[in-house]
């Protein structure tokens, strides 16, 4: 089986695809719910996913909790290149700080009418990663692209 870490298609696509079913089923239960409830529920359910899906695959990395975040991003990376621009402010031992400037997620999920889902699907999974890492790895990010505003600011901070 292959985890978002060995897929062999972008992570762009795989995020697609999962759109495919997952918008539908949003729908109805919004529907049937409301919106924030749905939201709410859905939200839940997606980070729950993530969160143990990241642990998982954390665990089969091994190593230290930041040398298991590391080596998540280092799969990761070449998945997302190309869908989104960034702008690198700082990388070094104690912080890595960069700005996302355009967001293929972004306008993919915008088009559906669905940047809820988007930042459900894909902006808190950074989070959710983050989480990987433990005390060593914080994530502050105070405005996403998926949520209107001109850039995503991406601010780690790494203790020892």
């Amino acid at each position: 089986m292959e985890t978002p870490t060995t897929s062999a298609i972008s992570l762009l696509d795989e995020v697609k695809l999962q759109a495919t079913v997952l918008v539908p089923v949003l729908r109805a239960l919004r529907a049937e719910l409301g919106r924030e409830r749905a939201d709410r529920v859905v939200g839940t359910a997606l980070a729950d996913w993530s969160r143990d899906l990241y642990r998982r695959i954390g665990e089969d990395k091994g190593g230290t909790a930041r040398e298991r975040w590391d080596a998540i991003w280092a799969d990761l990376r070449p998945r997302i290149a190309g869908s989104v621009d960034q702008e690198m402010l700082r990388n070094d031992a104690t912080a890595r700080e960069f700005n996302v400037t355009s967001c293929s997620y972004a306008e993919f999920f915008k088009a559906l009418g669905e940047p809820e889902l988007g930042a459900l699907l894909v902006c808190d999974l950074d989070f959710r990663i983050a989480e990987i890492g433990g005390a060593s790895v914080e994530l502050t990010r105070s405005q996403t692209i998926m949520k209107g505003a001109p850039y995503c600011d991406f601010r780690y901070r790494f203790r020892p």
